[in-house]
């Protein structure tokens, strides 16, 4: 594995954990909990912007590198990408629907949860989730780990592993094979188009669809099934 891959990879993991020695640091200081969450959340945010920029630095040697002569054309790739979207959507709801069958389990992912709850106080952290975010995990896990494993192995392996590795880092096991079914789909798209921008913009797209679900358009029915309650029942 190239110097560069491994420094992205070290890089990502430094700005994941960077805010627990923020975090311990700001309690011993007497500030309010509000100034501690603002202090926390945005140092997270600026932590996976450097992450990010750091990211681009160390990728930007393979401008050089001679491009795959069968990569999907700007045409296909726009498709492909939005392909891609309604291919993880799809899957997430066959896997919920498994889950949900099979063990029981109908809660909402609690990752998920726990980065709408950021968001709605730090709206600048949908940035992340939807922007930042998925750029570093496409090129961490699809374009490094899946396609440093698939020059080695097959698709098969390449994907499980990788799938593996993705659905642990989000710390959510009640929900693995959710993180799991996606990361392959994110690889079968990469693979199909040889574009890493591909799966980093289905997956721009599931997150984006999921803030706006979560944070907009859920608010709103829950509102308009009050009001509609209070009319029947005279409220």
């Amino acid at each position: 594995m190239p110097m560069r891959y491994i420094g992205i990879i070290l890089t990502y993991i430094v700005a994941q954990l960077s805010g627990i020695p923020i975090a311990s640091w700001l309690q011993t200081q007497n500030i309010t909990e509000s100034q501690y969450m603002n202090f926390v959340l945005g140092w997270q945010v600026a932590s996976f912007v450097l992450a990010l920029i750091i990211t681009l630095l160390l990728l930007k040697p393979e401008k050089q590198l001679p491009r795959d002569p069968n990569r999907a054309s700007l045409t296909m790739t726009i498709i492909w990408s939005i392909l891609g979207f309604f291919m993880v959507m799809f899957g997430q709801m066959i896997v919920n629907l498994i889950q949900m069958l099979l063990f029981n389990i109908d809660e909402q992912s609690q990752n998920t949860e726990n980065l709408m709850g950021v968001a709605r106080v730090f709206p600048i952290f949908i940035v992340v989730i939807a922007i930042i975010g998925p750029i570093l995990e496409e090129i961490i896990f699809r374009k490094i780990i899946f396609g440093e494993l698939y020059k080695r192995t097959n698709f098969l392996v390449a994907g499980v592993i990788s799938g593996l590795i993705f659905a642990v880092i989000h710390n959510d096991f009640t929900h693995l094979l959710v993180y799991f079914m996606m990361s392959f789909v994110f690889a079968f798209i990469y693979v199909e188009t040889k574009r890493i921008i591909v799966p980093i913009i289905a997956h721009m797209l599931m997150n984006t669809f999921v803030v706006i679900a979560q944070l907009v358009i859920l608010p709103q029915l829950e509102q308009t099934t009050t009001y509609v309650q209070m009319i029947l029942i005279g409220g």
